[in-house]
């Protein structure tokens, strides 16, 4: 029993989970998205947002695979690729950073660390690459939109409130603390592949 992260690529895109393949809310404005949704063709856009930020800007994207079986996946890219983003009234992403757009772990992998593994290894590609930080818009109250991640979760694999807001808070992530990150996520680990089950639904982290 294993696990392997790799990167998003076009070839292991119809491994993202099906409501994700078609979700485009960061990856076009508020209105291209609406109108890609009324088309019928988000998930065009979203594989045609995924070959532009490769061929302009690099790999966007991990997913976690737990004995070669999708458990879990992360966005990421410079604000510049993401429109929603200026939608939001804590925008904008600080230079030096990289917007986490989304993460999901399915839920019979949940609670075994996958969420933090995933996003260091966000941070280990950007350090690579030159920027100093990961930020994220986190959700706070009742009702969260799908596609933006709570603030709680955020905070708990070490996100930072930068940009206090009553209902989107920007949160930072120093990359190269992240890497520091101590061997309980490998523990972690060993617990999930002793008995990880896939189950349909979607939860955060």
């Amino acid at each position: 029993m294993g696990r392997r992260i790799a990167p998003l690529t076009l070839d292991n895109l119809a491994d993202l989970p099906t409501t994700c393949r078609s979700c485009v809310f960061w990856e076009l404005d508020p209105v291209s998205a609406k109108a890609a949704v009324e088309s019928g063709k988000p998930e065009l856009e979203k594989e045609s947002w995924i070959s532009a930020v490769l061929l302009e800007w690099g790999s966007c994207g991990r997913i976690v695979y737990v004995d070669e079986i999708p458990a879990g996946f992360v966005l990421y890219a410079p604000p510049a690729y993401v429109p929603r983003s200026l939608a939001f009234p804590t925008s904008p992403v600080s230079p030096d950073a990289v917007q986490l757009m989304i993460s999901r772990v399915l839920p019979g992998y949940q609670r075994q660390g996958l969420g933090r593994v995933l996003v260091q290894a966000v941070a280990k590609d950007l350090v690579g690459r030159g920027f100093k930080a990961i930020e994220a818009f986190g959700a706070v109250g009742r009702e969260i939109p799908s596609c933006v991640l709570p603030a709680e979760h955020l905070l708990a694999v070490g996100f930072k409130t930068v940009r206090p807001h009553h209902r989107y808070p920007r949160l930072r992530l120093e990359a190269r603390t992240t890497l520091s990150w101590k061997g309980d996520v490998e523990v972690a680990l060993e617990r999930l592949l002793g008995g990880a089950r896939k189950e349909p639904a979607l939860r955060p982290f």
